[in-house]
């Protein structure tokens, strides 16, 4: 009796797992951006991210939809075998400057199509993209994704701070502040290093210069010592032999 009781208590714990996995996987499974974060002001890769829900059909095209609060001035999708891109563009209302150059329009919508994602596998369509906007946390895609069963998913719902997860929550890019590349007293400036070096550059001549004085000064005195040796030498010499011969 004991087992038995044992043993439906692990199949009621079994199959409340199953059910909450079955409830979890839904809210997961959804087109996202990968990395998840990235630094305001620069450019990123991005991955977007789009698993097949269905076992009964293959996604075949995939449109995303970028910010247009917040527009990219440069996005450029990297080729995926298989599938065909196109990037479709809009006009801004006022002109930007990017690197010396006005911008009038920017990329608004891209489109993969001929592709296959099968049932359950998912592919990743890199872009890369920038500069990315300052003074704002998030960046949002909103992505729409087509069976060849002719359903179309339609992943825009924006997700709130602090809320539930939306049923089809679109992809997200949280946006951290540009990392500061140089701080107060954290390095000399190019100029005091630069006047810093020529200061001390007299210094480290002298020093050489007084180096190698001090050696040659000593070699001298060496060299005489032994040239008046050899002298008083040679006139002891001398004498000796003046006396021999008288």
């Amino acid at each position: 009796m004991t087992s038995l009781r044992k043993g439906a208590s692990a199949a009621v714990v079994a199959a409340g797992s199953l059910a909450l996995l079955a409830l979890a996987a839904p809210a997961q499974a959804h087109v996202s951006i990968d990395p998840a974060e990235a630094e305001a002001g620069g450019y990123q890769v991005l991955n977007v991210k789009v698993p097949n829900e269905r076992d009964d059909a293959s996604t075949v095209e995939l449109e995303v939809h970028l910010d247009p609060e917040h527009p990219l001035t440069s996005v450029m999708p990297q080729p995926v075998p298989g599938w065909d891109v196109e990037v479709e563009t809009a006009e801004l209302d006022e002109p930007v400057e990017l690197h010396g150059n006005e911008v009038t329009e920017v990329p608004s919508v891209i489109t993969w199509t001929g592709g296959e994602i099968a049932p359950g596998t998912f592919q990743q369509f890199p872009l890369s993209v920038g500069p990315l906007p300052e003074g704002v946390d998030q960046l949002v895609f909103k992505a729409i994704q087509t069976y060849d069963s002719g359903e179309v998913v339609r992943w825009i719902e924006e997700p709130t701070e602090g809320g539930e997860e939306p049923e089809d929550p679109a992809a997200v890019l949280r946006l951290t502040p540009a990392a500061d590349d140089g701080g107060d007293g954290a390095a000399e400036p190019a100029d005091e290093v630069a006047e810093s070096a020529t200061d001390d550059a007299p210094g480290e001549e002298a020093a050489a210069s007084s180096g190698d004085g001090g050696g040659s000064d000593t070699t001298a005195r060496v060299l005489a010592g032994v040239g008046i040796a050899v002298g008083v030498a040679g006139v002891a010499v001398g004498v000796l032999g003046s006396r021999r011969r008288a």
